[in-house]
């Protein structure tokens, strides 16, 4: 691991999604964090020059989890160096039956906000994934996996019901209304996965905070999520894959084949209509379950693909993911968490997929 330096970076800092404001021609780093006035005394500094933003933010990323459920350390840890090495130097770890928090004391790996394990229904969702349990259980496990986590617990809100042959929701509007309200009485947010149309109306109207995937949304469920307040991770690289799942299944479920097949055919008219709207709309990836780390880039590219204006599309990995999770920028005395590009990535977003180079806690890993 590379020791931590002084830095003098220069050329374009973007500290926020305004070209002019937000926008700064040099800063410092000087033992590991941020500063915007020049070190006085003579010092050893290096020189950096590129496009600047902060560090990328996977909100949707599962570190510690591969298709078959947890893995061991060393996978963890080249997941997590996959992530970093992309950009990626802030995860939400939406869910993973991994203990990785000795990640936590690595300083060359990203830092990582926990969900905690998924919660599901019982047979409701993918083998070694969650705690698989009945609506009357559903408090209990919340409250336990909010202690457990970083402020957020990650419900299963629907899945393939095998008696139905398609998507449907998991649990009962009271049992959602008293797990969201003992979350918020633990001090943590709640996000759920939800593919379908029929399992959101009541998640939102019981105070969920985020949704991940949502393509279920519609003209009369975005309007419910503006009112409250409810952001959503649309994960597109993810839905990419439904074509193939609905291949897979169509023989045993045609009816859910044919759903996910919808779902994803309107994907992008969906994400632009949310945004629209003005529903708060945040990068991630679903990488660690069947999809590969590192793809935050792609992400992104999806997002500008579905028309979201391509600085929005940076804001929702940078400035805006990290005020949503209460994490700092490119701030003065922050420390220095940022990735060095060739050129502008507003100008294009596909830009995020070479990093010149990206430091870490004011040390430059790559």
């Amino acid at each position: 691991m590379s020791e931590r330096g002084n830095f003098h970076i220069r050329g374009r800092i973007l500290t926020g999604p305004d070209r002019e404001a937000d926008v700064r021609d040099e800063m410092w780093v000087v033992d590991g964090r941020i500063t915007f006035e020049r070190p006085a005394g003579a010092r050893e500094i290096t020189t950096v020059e590129g496009w600047v933003l902060p560090g990328l933010v996977d909100a949707h990323c599962h570190v510690g989890l591969d298709a078959h459920g947890a893995v061991d350390e060393a996978t963890s840890e080249k997941q997590a160096l996959t992530d970093r090495d992309a950009g990626t130097l802030l995860i939400r770890d939406a869910g993973s039956a991994a203990d990785t928090r000795w990640i936590d004391d690595r300083e060359d790996l990203p830092r990582i906000i926990r969900a905690g394990r998924h919660i599901a229904r019982t047979r409701r969702y993918i083998r070694n994934y969650a705690h698989e349990i009945e609506p009357e259980d559903l408090v209990a496990y919340v409250r336990r996996e909010a202690r457990r986590g970083d402020g957020w617990v990650k419900l299963v809100g629907d899945w393939i019901d095998r008696e139905r042959g398609d998507l449907a929701a998991c649990w009962p509007r009271d049992a959602v209304e008293a797990a969201i309200a003992a979350a918020h009485e633990e001090g943590a947010r709640v996000t759920a996965h939800c593919f379908a149309e029929d399992s959101l109306r009541d998640l939102v109207e019981a105070g969920i905070d985020c949704v991940e995937h949502a393509t279920g949304l519609t003209e009369e469920t975005i309007p419910l999520f503006v009112e409250h307040g409810v952001a959503i991770v649309p994960t597109l690289v993810n839905i990419a894959t439904f074509p193939d799942l609905a291949a897979g299944g169509e023989k045993k479920f045609p009816r859910w084949a044919d759903h996910m097949r919808r779902l994803h055919e309107r994907r992008h008219d969906t994400v632009r209509a949310a945004y629209d709207a003005g529903i708060p709309v945040f990068v991630g990836t679903d990488a660690g379950g069947s999809l590969a780390h590192g793809l935050v880039a792609d992400e992104v590219a999806e997002l500008v693909t579905a028309g979201i204006p391509p600085v929005a599309a940076l804001a929702a990995t940078t400035w805006a993911a990290r005020a949503w999770l209460g994490r700092p920028g490119l701030e003065e005395g922050a420390e220095a968490d940022l990735v060095v590009y060739e050129a502008d990535p507003r100008a294009d977003v596909r830009v995020l997929a070479a990093p010149r180079r990206v430091m870490l806690r004011g040390r430059m890993v790559r």
